[in-house]
């Protein structure tokens, strides 16, 4: 299993055990992905650990003086 960040920036747009998809972005030096319908999206991340899933399940909601992040879990080795 792999877990992944994403932030999100009103609350209640998912739900901890909901099943998400995603979609993949590129950058010349990096990908990103957002949780559809573009709900949260996640940081950078270098070619190397470009994420292969396209589901994963929402495993943690948390909330901080700087928004609320969304870890997703998914079916690939980590």
């Amino acid at each position: 299993m792999r877990e992944m960040l994403f932030k999100m920036e009103r609350p209640g747009q998912v739900q901890v055990g909901d099943l998400v998809k995603i979609t993949e972005k590129s950058l010349p030096y990096a990908y990103y992905y957002t949780l559809e319908p573009a709900v949260a999206m996640s940081g950078n991340i270098e070619f190397r650990d470009r994420l292969l899933a396209r589901e994963g399940t929402v495993k943690q909601i948390e909330e901080n003086p700087r928004g609320y992040y969304v870890t997703v879990e998914f079916n690939e080795p980590s």
